[in-house]
């Protein structure tokens, strides 16, 4: 394939470095975008991939409602930008529920919560900011991370949240089928099971004179089956607009859709058939393929047929068994990692190649908000 990362390989000035491509990005936002729009489904990314500003504004751009964050200090930043934000967490703590509902004072701010505690709590910190909250009701379609598993409980939530009508407002059911990893065209089957699942939350509200309007589900995995859900009202896809080698070996995208790499500096060839990267666990993580856990750590453009089979903090190892011609001692080479969000995170500022092939410094505006 061609490096999209050739130019940028030979311009930064420091390694490891995290590159991210304009041109992929834009038509990477573009194809969704489209697909969307022809399924009546609006898009609301979870801009944990990115943490930038910058990505945000060119998502909103691009026609996304609004925006998708897990952390209260990631939606204090993004608000900057866009006035309508979910927080895809539980905001459970006094801290973040506070800060959530001084936020709702001059935001449209949204939380997916899964308990009446997480309900009570937020109430009180929405009445003492003088602010409303609009909330959605996690529903658990098959993940088993968060979410109430029934559609009594669901509506148990969902009427809670509707007697406190002030602080609070009813916004609609959230969902996350991140279970779900089959191929593409194999996805028909459970996307329908969510969606009788979601079927079934929906109908018993209406009965009890409630309305969802809002449904709110997605991944990048499922994105562009979404419409197999036809509940679903909007998406959260976040890994699509970079991509990475999860998204690759699962078959959702082609290396040529990948649009962030790490540039790399070949430090060592002493050790016989190895070849040793400045870049290891600090910057590409010991996260292994979701569907092919035994194919290292990323995947080389250079030398596809090299594995990256160890990594230390500042050190990955790479096997050159299978290279006819090995990397040279002082190369530069471009990693695609395993998993995009975490290697962005752990990176202080990265470089955006745009579309006249020249580098700008963009900042990582909400990198290691944790809370």
């Amino acid at each position: 394939m061609v490096n999209t990362f050739e130019n940028a390989k030979e311009r930064v000035t420091q390694t490891p470095s995290l590159v991210i491509d304009e041109h992929t990005v834009r038509q990477n936002l573009s194809r969704l975008q489209t697909y969307a729009d022809s399924h009546k489904i609006a898009i609301r990314p979870h801009t944990k991939t990115h943490k930038s500003q910058q990505l945000a504004r060119m998502q909103l751009e691009s026609g996304c409602r609004g925006l998708t964050v897990a952390k209260v200090g990631e939606a204090a930043v993004m608000s900057e930008v866009c006035d309508d934000i979910l927080i895809a967490y539980p905001a459970i703590d006094l801290s973040r529920r506070t800060r959530i509902a001084e936020l709702a004072r001059n935001h449209t701010m949204r939380v997916a919560l899964d308990s009446l505690q997480g309900i009570d709590s937020l109430a009180e910190s929405a009445t003492a900011a003088g602010s409303c909250v609009g909330v959605l009701v996690d529903v658990n379609v098959g993940m088993n991370r968060t979410g109430v598993s029934t559609a009594q409980e669901a509506l148990a939530l969902a009427t809670a949240v509707a007697r406190y009508e002030g602080p609070l407002r009813l916004d609609g059911i959230f969902f996350y089928p991140g279970h779900i990893w089959e191929p593409a065209q194999e996805q028909q089957a459970p996307l329908q099971e969510v969606d009788e699942r979601l079927g079934e939350v929906i109908e018993l509200w209406r009965s009890a004179g409630l309305q969802a309007s809002i449904v709110s589900g997605g991944s990048t995995p499922t994105a562009y089956q979404s419409h197999w859900v036809s509940s679903q009202t909007e998406i959260r896809p976040g890994t699509h607009i970079l991509n990475d080698m999860n998204t690759v070996r699962a078959g959702f995208c082609d290396l040529r859709d990948c649009g962030a790499a790490i540039v790399c500096t070949i430090v060592s060839t002493a050790v016989s058939g190895k070849a040793v990267i400045d870049a290891g666990s600090k910057t590409l993580t010991n996260d292994r393929n979701v569907t092919q856990p035994d194919s290292g750590f990323g995947h080389c453009l250079e030398y596809p047929a090299a594995r990256i089979t160890r990594l230390s903090e500042e050190h990955g190892e790479l096997d050159l068994s299978d290279c006819a011609n090995p990397p040279a001692l002082g190369e530069r080479v471009t990693i695609i990692p395993n998993h995009i969000c975490p290697c962005v995170n752990l990176q202080t500022q990265m470089q955006f190649q745009t579309l006249d092939g020249s580098l700008t410094a963009m900042e990582i505006d909400t990198r290691g908000m944790t809370s």
